[in-house]
């Protein structure tokens, strides 16, 4: 008799389990479909903030950029960056499979599919971090094809190494241990580090810095209220970058994402005590921006930290943000959102912090080893390369835009259009031959 009732509870039990199994993919789903919607949305932030810091002439310019980088990136990352940086990973170096997810199975398309649209938006957002520091002086179609080696090739082949091996095998960096949940080093550091071999082929904006002296001239940006929308909007979108990147609707988000929120609010305090105890002025751009390090500064360690360690780690983010923006001033490098500051060394340090303050770990000495180990790879993978990318788009087509077209704007110049047309009325284009 027991037989038969177990035979009856068993045959009962199955379809249940399954249909909760169902379910919670369905869940998973949507969470992470939702969460790639919020980052898509921090194109809008990064669009907006990189304009407002930028002068009016150049508005235009720096919308296209953004949108195109969203449009090529997602195309090519598609196409190439995905198998490179998921597909089967088994020399630790680059994925070699589910290009395109053509040979994707039947079983895993749907959650295939999830996942490709998530990183889509991850390849995007790492490489419109030029956008910001190289604005008002590139060359619109030599910016876009720097856009797309870096989506196909350097960002994903770095990706691989950390988070690689989906489909079998695993990334070198991520069998050592290597911690970086949502990419502090994997996205923005590396977009950081390509960003900063850029404005070194380009040279500074014509007068920001002084031709006999070096000494450093402000050029301020056009709207500061677009800088603080912009500032806004990207936070809101870290709440799907961090919380997405679990992959699953599970009760961890409620600590990433509050980790996320703490990081981005001791980020803009930390840049405005530092502000204060170095003597400079407390600048919105700078707060800003020191909320943003914040963020990036956490997206390592987010789901492995606790609460008051987040906010240090955001509080120092921020610090780093404002010294390391004097820092490349100093050296005559002209970036102008400050996005390698806040993207390159906020990455580092978050990344290294990741280590530092591992939740029942903590100052473990190999793990910061392997942090470390992590930090330097991705910027000898990501800079030398990239150096050698904008160098030979320089060579071939050109980089920069010429004088002429820089002192009247790109707006007109690459675009033949312009964002504010009301304030050019007085002003007389013609082209270059």
């Amino acid at each position: 008799m027991k037989w038969m009732m177990w035979v009856v509870l068993s045959s009962l039990s199955i379809p249940a389990l399954a249909g909760e199994t169902a379910a919670q993919g369905s869940i998973d789903t949507l969470w992470v479909v939702m969460a790639a919607a919020l980052v898509f949305f921090m194109q809008a932030g990064f669009a907006l903030l990189e304009s407002g810091m930028s002068r009016a002439k150049n508005a235009v310019n720096v919308m296209m950029k953004n949108y195109m980088d969203v449009c090529l990136g997602s195309l090519i990352f598609w196409l190439v960056g995905y198998g490179l940086m998921f597909g089967e990973n088994f020399t630790g170096f680059f994925g070699a499979s589910h290009f395109a997810l053509f040979n994707t199975s039947s079983e895993s398309q749907s959650w295939d599919y999830t996942v490709l649209l998530f990183q889509i938006m991850f390849a995007a957002t790492a490489v419109t971090i030029c956008s910001g520091a190289m604005a008002e002086r590139t060359k619109y179609d030599a910016y876009l094809i720097a856009t797309c080696v870096i989506t196909a090739f350097i960002y994903p082949v770095f990706g691989s190494w950390v988070w690689g091996g989906m489909y079998g095998g695993s990334g070198w960096l991520a069998e050592l241990g290597f911690i970086d949940f949502a990419g502090s080093t994997v996205v923005h550091s590396v977009g950081a580090w390509c960003a900063l071999a850029g404005i070194i082929v380009l040279g500074a904006r014509t007068g920001r810095f002084d031709r006999t002296t070096g000494a450093a001239r402000s050029i301020p940006g056009h709207n500061l209220s677009l800088v603080a929308l912009g500032g806004f909007i990207l936070w809101l979108g870290w709440f799907g970058f961090n919380g997405g990147s679990t992959l699953a609707a599970s009760p961890e988000i409620g600590l990433i994402v509050l980790n996320t929120q703490l990081a981005a609010a001791a980020g803009a305090t930390g840049a405005l005590l530092f502000s204060r105890i170095t003597r400079r002025p407390v600048l919105l751009t700078s707060t800003i921006n020191g909320s943003i390090a914040g963020l990036v500064g956490i997206t390592a360690g987010c789901a492995s930290m606790t609460p008051e360690f987040a906010a240090l780690t955001g509080l120092i983010a921020g610090a780093i943000s404002v010294y390391g923006a004097g820092w490349l001033e100093r050296r005559g490098l002209d970036d102008v959102v400050g996005a390698i500051p806040v993207h390159g060394f906020a990455g580092a340090w978050g990344t290294l912090a990741a280590g530092l303050f591992l939740k029942d770990n903590m100052f473990d000495l190999s793990q910061i080893a392997v942090q470390l180990v992590g930090i330097f790879s991705a910027f000898f993978w990501a800079f030398p390369l990239s150096l050698i990318l904008f160098f030979l788009i320089d060579r071939v087509i050109g980089l920069r835009a010429s004088t002429q077209h820089e002192q009247q704007g790109l707006d007109f110049t690459e675009h033949d259009e312009v964002g504010y047309p009301e304030f050019h009325q007085n002003v007389t284009y013609h082209r270059e031959l």
